[in-house]
């Protein structure tokens, strides 16, 4: 018998919780540790629509990347869709997982190693990495195996990454090979990716004013936070396939992004 236990087992040890940050939520937020696993739901964010679509396939745990709990809940009565999410999620018997900041702060099997797999980036080490580790920390960094144009790559970047728009600071008139990135809000990481002399940072959720930090040195991609994370969803995936290949998994077929463009 496979029960959640032994599912997170098998997460945790590609990233360990305690590679998370301390602000993080990630681990088994809903459910009993100990109950038979009938399937599993891989996704981005558990929202009722996921719980629901859990059900639907018979699956009673859903494996995230964001943590649906991620400030403390003083009350459980439906006001907003965390809540909902919750009570839905305990109502029906389905678990609640999210393997969120540990597997961003690992280097192989990592959230950031998908998106250089996508971008196709060679020789990938990590771009800040924790004192005293090499192989855990923030962002990537790594080279194309040819220099790009730049407009080519920007192109390259949001046709593999499915994004709908790129915002990117101003072209520097020269080729694009080394690359730093970074799933998710990456912002924090603009002057490493500037010290280790990237061409190009992509990642999400730079802000107005922060664009202009990047004084000519570099080109930034912010392509979204959903774009620059989705692949998180085949990664949660395969780390359990290659354990369980019998198991019934399914990767979601609802977009949770919240935001859309006209």
């Amino acid at each position: 018998m496979n029960t959640i236990r032994n599912v997170i087992e098998t997460l945790e040890a590609v990233a360990p919780l305690h590679l998370q940050e301390s602000y993080d939520n990630a681990g088994l937020i809903v459910g009993d540790p100990e109950i038979e696993v009938s399937g599993v739901l891989f996704c981005l964010d558990s929202t009722e629509s996921i719980v629901d679509e859990a059900v639907a396939l018979g699956c009673n745990l859903v494996v995230a990347h964001h943590p649906i709990v991620f400030r403390g809940l003083k009350r459980l009565n439906g006001a907003n869709y965390v809540e909902r999410t919750v009570i839905k999620a305990i109502r029906s018997n389905v678990a609640l997982y999210a393997m969120h900041t540990n597997l961003d702060n690992v280097h192989q099997h990592g959230v950031n190693s998908k998106i250089a797999e996508k971008i196709g980036l060679l020789d990938t080490r990590i771009l800040a990495p924790k004192p005293g580790f090499e192989q855990i920390g923030a962002g990537l960094i790594g080279r194309l195996s040819e220099p790009m144009d730049e407009m080519a790559f920007l192109h390259l970047v949001k046709s593999v990454m499915h994004a709908s728009c790129v915002r990117h600071t101003a072209l520097r008139g020269r080729p694009i090979q080394k690359v730093a990135i970074c799933g998710g809000s990456g912002s924090f990481l603009l002057s490493d990716a500037m010290r280790a002399g990237a061409d190009a940072f992509v990642t999400a959720d730079f802000k107005y004013h922060e664009f202009f930090d990047a004084d000519g040195r570099l080109v930034i991609a912010d392509i979204g936070h959903f774009e620059s994370e989705q692949y998180t969803i085949e990664l949660l995936f395969s780390i359990i396939r290659e354990k369980f290949p019998t198991f019934a998994l399914h990767l979601t077929e609802v977009n949770t992004n919240p935001i859309l463009y006209l």
